[in-house]
């Protein structure tokens, strides 16, 4: 089987790639923001995109619930 190389986009942005490998994608982050992910096989690139999601929406909504510091004066 020849590999094949995917961009993976989310939320407009590319965050990393998506490599066919027997049994799935093999996904590589390409930033900080998916590094959990990163190396992890995913049997098909709807369950990839899944939790890509569901890592974003975790991040959301930490990001909200935590006290922005002001700047000191």
């Amino acid at each position: 089987m020849q590999n094949q190389r995917f961009a993976v986009e989310f939320d407009r942005r590319t965050v990393g790639i998506a490599v066919r490998v027997s049994g799935g994608f093999m996904f590589f982050s390409s930033g900080d923001d998916f590094d959990q992910l990163d190396g992890r096989l995913f049997p098909r690139a709807r369950a990839l995109e899944r939790e890509l999601r569901k890592v974003a929406r975790v991040k959301r909504r930490h990001r909200d619930t935590t006290p922005q510091r002001l700047p000191a004066i």
